[in-house]
């Protein structure tokens, strides 16, 4: 059975966002405990493209449904997870990638709600924070999704923040964002 397309972010209201992420159930996979049977041959790489045995995966529905059952472990290594397995999948970065944003109200009042590469939708919060990480290749922008597992907020993405908190910005503050009645930093680390 095909999957559905994704919605239209743009043409959505913070309420129809809500109401999609609601309606989107997610495996349990923090519940499924079966014992480490091998590794998937899959590799999720540094621009959130997914692998399997060194090839990109071409159908998009393949990787929104893998996504589903994806976990990390305490360890910090990644896994698929069913309830009768479990395989070792390899993550360059973070699992996810942050590739469309939407901006809904302004100062306080303000949600952003991002698209991943996998489809699912997450509104940033105080459980969904957005940070800003310094690594050997310069500050990059981060958004909790679930279970110690990030998004990687791509470039076009992030400016498209960075200009939204131009706008907020008063004199004397660090740029920065509200969504969910959290404030959220958009410049560098201290």
């Amino acid at each position: 059975m095909p999957m559905p397309p994704l919605p239209d972010l743009a043409s959505l209201s913070l309420a129809e966002i809500v109401r999609l992420m609601e309606e989107k159930k997610l495996p349990p996979v923090a519940q499924w405990n079966p014992t480490h049977c091998g590794d998937s041959e899959m590799r999720i790489a540094r621009d959130g493209t997914w692998f399997h045995q060194g090839s990109p995966i071409g159908r998009e529905a393949m990787v929104r449904l893998f996504s589903t059952i994806l976990r990390r472990e305490s360890d910090g290594s990644y896994v698929l997870v069913t309830p009768v397995e479990k395989l070792s999948i390899e993550v360059e970065d973070a699992p996810f990638t942050a590739v469309e944003v939407k901006s809904d109200g302004v100062g306080q009042n303000r949600s952003l709600a991002f698209r991943l590469n996998t489809g699912e939708i997450v509104v940033a919060d105080a459980d969904h924070a957005i940070e800003i990480r310094r690594t050997d290749e310069g500050p990059r922008p981060y958004l909790h999704v679930r279970g110690g597992m990030d998004a990687l907020i791509g470039r076009a993405v992030y400016y498209e923040l960075v200009n939204l908190a131009l706008e907020d910005e008063a004199e004397d503050a660090q740029p920065g964002l509200w969504s969910g009645g959290t404030f959220f930093s958009v410049g560098l680390p201290e």
